[in-house]
């Protein structure tokens, strides 16, 4: 049924074209949609005028395109015309709570210039997201901490937030949270591409975003044209899977990075051997669970400390930051924050005032759960019995990645996820050493698109490649400008 359910869209979304008989028949409950004419505006004023924004009107469910509705803000970069224009390219920053609608103007500049004179460059925020009729839950600010390591005493608190997210969300936004899912987005995809009145799209996603692009080219194939995805999950594992594939990636990251610190105890002091840098900072873990440890106004616990995880794959800012933490431990002086990084809010003070103050986290849990429902227990005590033994097997982060979640208590999305596994041609781009798509979810979405090639980056350290690697910069602005993929995968 969902396959045959995709095919329909395929066809009702195509570009309005002289039609007879039953074909004109199947587009008409969508063709309203198609033919609505953008309202195209200057985003703000802050932004160049030719930044450009509108509002599409969607069907909330395409099972039933005639009844509820919702809203998907669209944003524009015209090519700049030097080239021959290609088409559009359709970008998204992943999440999958990541709004868009800025990326022609932040992400754009970076892009080559060749690509810029080809493409019109494609901002939106998913539905849900952003300016994209977005979803509330009024959640408070502790409601809203994803961090929740394991502990006999406070798991049984952990497991009342996880039951009271979902019951306010539920509260709040009622049957339309079993829509707002990633084949949703991709369809709302599709209606922008139809309502610009282009026979195919491109397309660069990163994180999240590119599982949203793979199943995109699921489900609408001829629709799909140059596809780049950079640091992608394992689509299979998408789900709960993919936040304990992190865990078991963040053991060999701290292991190769404490052999990057023995080898540098001059000048971090942390250690001559990678045994005794493994021993100095679980050392701080302990003491820092007796007594938190001031860095810069922060205080860190023990787990405050584990829950900087993903800080170990870049083994130099990882060394500095444990180094700060032993002098603050001891007592030397101020020291700098070394706190989290926050991802800015794109064009926060133009939408500030209409967007929940929680709609980055109700809308991840939103479409996370949605998706992937069945993937997430029931049961609390399985979670408390995986989070005891993921512990021990990962101790930096096992309990973080297999504790209790707000998807526990969620109600099902509309459809099944979507199983990737086609011959589109795409572009994968991966760091070595990704903390949040692992190398081993970026070989299995490569797998899973036969058509693909992928650009691994050796040693390439953090969450996404574009601009930090000239070589597989390269390769990605060559496909996007010429269409042809590497002849076979490359190691940059």
């Amino acid at each position: 049924m969902i396959v045959g359910l995709a095919t329909a869209f395929l066809c009702a979304l195509a570009p309005a074209t002289p039609a007879s008989g039953s074909t004109a028949a199947a587009a008409d409950p969508l063709r309203p949609y198609v033919q609505q004419a953008p309202r195209w505006q200057r985003c703000d004023a802050e932004h160049p005028a030719t930044f450009t924004c509108a509002t599409l009107t969607v069907p909330l469910d395409y099972g039933d395109p005639g009844g509820r509705t919702t809203e998907v803000a669209v944003s524009r970069v015209k090519a700049t015309g030097a080239q021959e224009r290609r088409g559009v390219l359709l970008l998204n920053p992943g999440g999958p709570n990541g709004p868009g609608l800025d990326l022609p103007v932040s992400l754009g500049p970076d892009l080559p210039a060749e690509v810029r004179e080809r493409y019109d460059l494609i901002g939106f925020d998913p539905r849900g997201i952003g300016r994209s009729s977005p979803v509330g839950c009024a959640l408070t600010a502790e409601e809203q901490d994803l961090e929740r390591p394991y502990s006999p005493g406070t798991f049984a608190k952990d497991v009342e937030w996880a039951r009271t997210v979902a019951a306010k969300c539920r509260a709040a936004e009622g049957d339309r949270l079993r829509h707002l899912t990633t084949r949703n987005t991709a369809r709302d995809m599709d209606l922008v591409r139809a309502v610009l009145g282009e026979e195919k799209i491109s397309y660069l996603g990163f994180s999240y975003g590119t599982y949203l692009g793979a199943v995109y080219a699921q489900m609408f194939p001829r629709r799909t044209d140059r596809f780049v995805l950079d640091s992608a999950p394992d689509p299979a594992g998408y789900g709960r899977g993919m936040f304990q594939e992190m865990a078991r990636a963040a053991g060999p990251a701290f292991t190769r990075w404490s052999e990057w610190t023995a080898r540098r105890h001059a000048t971090y002091g942390l250690g001559r051997t990678p045994a005794e840098v493994r021993t100095t900072f679980w050392d701080l873990v302990a003491r820092a669970d007796r007594a938190p440890v001031d860095v810069g106004g922060t205080r860190y616990t023990g787990d405050a400390i584990r829950a900087r995880r993903a800080l170990f794959s870049r083994v130099e800012r990882a060394a500095s930051w444990v180094a700060e933490l032993k002098r603050a431990a001891g007592g030397e002086g101020p020291q700098p924050s070394g706190g989290p990084e926050r991802r800015p809010s794109p064009l926060a003070s133009a939408s500030a005032r209409e967007v929940p103050p929680d709609n980055e986290a109700a809308s991840a849990w939103a479409v996370l759960c949605a998706d992937t429902r069945e993937s997430w227990p029931r049961d609390p005590e399985r979670y408390r019995r995986d989070a005891v033994r993921d512990r021990a097997r990962y101790p930096l982060s096992g309990d973080f990645e297999s504790g209790i979640r707000p998807c526990a208590f969620w109600e099902p999305g509309s459809e099944p996820r979507t199983t990737v596994a086609n011959g589109v041609p795409a572009l994968i781009l991966q760091n070595e050493w990704d903390p949040s798509t692992p190398l081993a979810g970026g070989r299995a979405m490569h797998r899973a698109l036969s058509g693909s090639r992928m650009v691994t980056v050796a040693g390439g350290e953090g969450h996404i490649v574009n601009g930090t690697n000239a070589c597989a910069d390269e390769a990605a602005a060559r496909y996007l400008t010429t269409g042809r993929l590497p002849a076979k995968d490359l190691t940059c």
